[in-house]
């Protein structure tokens, strides 16, 4: 195989709309610097996805210097700008997954009502300050490690090389969008990310802490937003065990500092695959 290299960076600012490909950005402890720090909420702060609103995978995000632009792809023209430093003072404390608690801040009534109208029912726009600190599952982490508003961990690695073989067994091939990675490597076996213990990118350090389940998010057609039975159908037939789909390794950053698409990856410490792969 070549050497493997960052093919990749991928951020998702406001957790489960549109994702944003970046050249570079910079590794924090939470996850990449301004991805998922935003959520949308109903209003007693109980989080939202594409999993019941399927809309949500039609909204794009762009990153500007100062701000964060949403538009619904349909209609581009009705833009909603968020300045990424300044919130409301208002409080509010929003609940992810089993009903874990996030000390948060509304963003404005003007989010609110911009989002609320998209979705056809009230909810709000929350954003994860620097000081709210959420603990990634201690059976995986240490203490001291935090997530942002991300289902569990701060990052995701996916090879190209494992999506490629998945295209190889489905009719038709599927985007590497639909998998929601933020680090996507090329130049490996497929799903070699799977054994990765300690690997660095560039000069930075990371921990591979364990496969990740994947959920029926997966079978929403980015594009469309309609559910089908892909990719979980097939992915079934090869990558289940212990009745949970696997594609792709959550990750915890070791050191932090600025990543680069290009970046060399180096495997520094494997661990045998929980589940072997063969073709």
């Amino acid at each position: 195989m070549d050497t493997p290299v960052l093919k990749e960076i991928r951020i998702y600012p406001i957790k489960s709309l549109g994702g944003i490909s970046l050249s570079e950005a910079e590794v924090e402890p939470k996850g990449f610097r301004y991805d998922r720090r935003w959520m949308l909420v109903k209003p007693d702060g109980t989080f939202l996805t594409q999993r019941e609103n399927t809309v949500m995978a039609l909204v794009e995000v762009e990153l500007t210097d100062r701000h964060l632009r949403v538009y619904h792809r349909h209609r581009p023209d009705d833009v909603l700008e968020i300045p990424l430093e300044k919130t409301t003072e208002e409080s509010l404390t929003a609940y992810v997954w089993d009903r874990q608690a996030v000390d948060s801040l509304v963003v404005s009534p003007e989010a609110d009502e911009w989002f609320s109208r998209l979705l056809g029912f009230p909810c709000r726009l929350v954003y994860m300050p620097d000081d709210s600190l959420r603990p990634v599952d201690p059976k995986y982490a240490q203490p001291d490690d935090v997530v942002s508003f991300a289902d569990g961990f701060p990052y995701l690695v996916i090879s190209t090389d494992s999506l490629n073989e998945l295209n190889r067994r489905v009719e038709q091939p599927l985007e590497m969008i639909r998998f929601r990675p933020n680090l996507v490597v090329e130049g490996v076996l497929p799903h070699d990310e799977d054994t990765w213990y300690h690997f660095k990118i560039g000069e930075l350090t990371f921990f591979g802490v364990k496969p990740c389940a994947r959920c029926v998010l997966t079978t929403i057609d980015p594009e469309s937003g309609e559910k089908g039975k892909e990719p979980l159908k097939t992915l079934a037939t090869y990558r289940r065990l212990d009745s949970k789909i696997l594609f792709g390794q959550n990750v915890l950053a070791e050191t932090t500092g600025l990543l680069r698409v290009g970046d060399p990856v180096t495997i520094l410490e494997q661990r045998p695959a929980r589940l072997p792969f063969s073709r």
